[in-house]
């Protein structure tokens, strides 16, 4: 049996930190499980590539159909690989709001504060701004400003600006508020995945052995004990000894699903798929949160904007051949270059609204094809009330969970989407934004409520950041206790983004980092005693 001090299963932005750090002193001898490949290609490596991933690096994952968008089944991309969604996203690099974290702690999770969360959010910052009170000048993960951003993307921010949104140079800085550039997760015009930040400076450790295409089947445990994880890899079964310890980081999906597989979670759920009850957890796979989005399409003749045309193609060839030659141009952009975080409730402790301005008319995740050039205005909860869950589809690992959103479920989400979209027609109905005469693809009287309502529902969809279906607290119930120990399975740990018991106010991916470098401090101050 192959042996190791410490497994980490998937590695993805949590599961990346977290094997690094890990294996950091040269202590331990960490060994990393992840499902996909290495992701060292172009196709993770060139910002502008986002829309050309494939069943290597995409899950492509789909929810079950969702009653609040009139029973349409929703996209669920995750990334696969190295670096996990990290490798495949739009690399906005946002952190959440201070509210959300002290909220966490009021939520019966001691150590969590902003305070407290905002020394590993800098220790994992290299941002090119340099260190300040609140970023890092010296970490892994690169934050860089956007090489090229389009003239549109400046005309959106001038444009809100001039309603009065203050602006925003920083939105991880002394305030969320206001319209702005995001800053990205790139160094030199090029992806900077948690892989390349964590893993790839790591892979000469002589205790750090990474193995990708491999398929974890089940955490291994006795007497409350974790001792192993037992997985498929080119189809032979195997099983790895983990001395000190198993730290799960799959996912949001992944976790509770793998989980669930060892036994961990659900009884009734269990049993109907014969899986003996190890443990009965109710909360796994409960909690799941994600921020749904509304997008605003218009094509406008201005092709400074992306389009599937002529001369939209004639362009991307010749941003491609830049990006070779300087690592610059049009196809380091992240798509939604600038946004705003509005408070719409005057009630709300802090932003509640969150607004990507992306450079093409995107339908259907971009999946669908729109043979003209144009923009699109992203509008998002920021806090949803709307509460999912994650359940086994099959005790196949390989087979996708059921993942069940219940988009728009809870009256409230929907009422402050409406006034989200609204305010982000304002933004692009005002000068200069008007100049590019652009016709709205779907237009809509914002005046009639229930037609809007409708619209909604009709086409909102994620914008990607589901979180929570593992999720920690100080109650009996909590999946996870606040240092990320699974409650009941000594030794074993969840480092990913289904510990938050709240979505934050923002982008993931960085969150998710940073739990990933708390929990390899837990884990080894847990060893050292």
């Amino acid at each position: 049996m192959e042996e190791a001090d410490i497994v980490v299963v998937g590695g993805g932005s949590g599961g990346s930190a977290v094997a690094s750090r890990l294996s950091e002193d040269g202590k331990y001898k960490v060994v990393l499980l992840e499902a996909g490949g290495r992701n060292t290609g172009y196709r993770t490596r060139i910002p502008g590539f986002i829309p050309f991933q494939t069943p290597k690096t995409n899950w492509q994952f789909e929810t079950v159909p969702q009653a609040g968008l009139n029973g349409r089944r929703g996209y669920q991309p995750r990334g696969k690989g190295l670096g996990g969604s990290s490798a495949i996203n739009a690399m906005i690099y946002i952190r959440g709001n201070k509210w959300d974290y002290d909220n966490w702690a009021a939520m019966g999770c001691p150590g969590w504060s902003y305070d407290e969360v905002l020394p590993y959010f800098k220790r994992a910052e290299h941002n090119v701004r340099g260190a300040d009170d609140f970023h890092g000048g010296d970490g892994p993960l690169w934050v860089s400003e956007q090489t090229s951003p389009n003239p549109g993307t400046i005309d959106f921010i001038e444009a809100g600006a001039s309603l009065q949104i203050p602006r925003n140079e920083d939105f991880n800085g002394a305030r969320q508020d206001g319209i702005g550039l995001y800053q990205v997760t790139q160094k030199g015009g090029e992806r900077w995945s948690a892989a390349r930040a964590y893993l790839e400076p790591a892979r000469d450790r002589a205790n750090l052995h990474i193995m990708t295409g491999v398929t974890a089947e089940r955490v291994l445990f006795d007497e409350g004990r974790a001792w192993g994880v037992a997985y498929t890899q080119d189809g032979e079964a195997r099983e790895i000894r983990a001395k000190r310890a198993v730290v799960l980081a799959g996912g949001v999906f992944g976790t509770p699903q793998l989980l669930m597989l060892s036994g961990i979670g659900p009884a009734a759920h269990l049993r109907e798929h014969g899986i003996a009850v190890r443990i009965n957890r109710p909360e796994v796979g409960e909690n799941l949160q994600d921020h749904l989005d509304y997008v605003a399409a218009y094509e406008t003749k201005n092709t400074q904007f992306l389009g599937q045309t002529l001369t939209g193609l004639a362009k991307s060839a010749g941003a491609l051949i830049q990006w070779f030659r300087k690592r610059e141009g049009a196809m380091t952009s992240p798509y939604a270059e600038g946004g705003a975080f509005l408070t719409i409730d005057p009630g709300a402790p802090c932003p509640d609204i969150q607004l990507h301005f992306v450079i093409a008319a995107l339908e259907d995740h971009g999946r669908s094809t729109v043979k003209a050039h144009g923009f699109s205005g992203h509008i998002c909860v920021l806090r949803p009330e709307s509460k999912g869950t994650v359940r086994l589809a099959s005790i196949d690992p390989r087979a996708a969970p059921l993942i069940d959103p219940q988009f728009l479920t809870d009256p409230r989400d929907i009422a402050l989407m409406k006034k989200g979209v609204k305010a982000m027609y304002r933004i692009l109905e005002t000068p200069p934004m008007t100049n590019y005469a652009a016709r709205d693809r779907n237009p809509i009287d914002l005046d009639d409520d229930d037609a809007l309502d409708r619209l909604i529902r009709a086409r909102a969809d994620t914008i990607y950041h589901p979180v929570g279906t593992a999720r920690m607290g100080s109650d009996d119930g909590a999946v996870c206790d606040p240092r990320l120990r699974v409650r009941g399975v000594t030794g074993l740990y969840i480092a990913d983004a289904s510990i938050m018991p709240k979505l934050v106010s923002g982008n993931t991916n960085a969150p998710s980092i940073m739990i990933g470098e708390r929990c390899a401090d837990f884990v080894l101050a847990d060893l050292a005693n």
